[in-house]
């Protein structure tokens, strides 16, 4: 197993510590089923859980790099319980 998250991780630029740090702050963004890139967005820019969307804008909210509008429309259906 340790084997093949290295094989993974020698795939991206970001390291197992990273990816470790990412995994503990954004387990509400994968219960959603949103990418990882766009999880990684969140967190860098420390919104952690779904409350902590209203410090930002919608607009500055598209403008995450990773953050598509596929993840915010499956944001919002869920949200909407659709």
């Amino acid at each position: 197993m340790a084997k093949s998250k290295s094989i993974t991780n020698q795939n991206c630029d970001i390291s197992q510590a990273e990816l470790d740090r990412y995994e503990s702050l954004d387990r509400e963004w994968r219960e959603y089923g949103i990418a990882a890139p766009a999880r990684r967005a969140l967190v860098d820019a420390k919104l952690y859980k779904v409350s902590d969307l209203r410090k930002i804008s919608l607009e500055e909210l598209e403008q995450l790099h990773g953050l598509g509008k596929s993840a915010i429309a499956r944001h919002f259906l869920w949200n909407s319980g659709l």
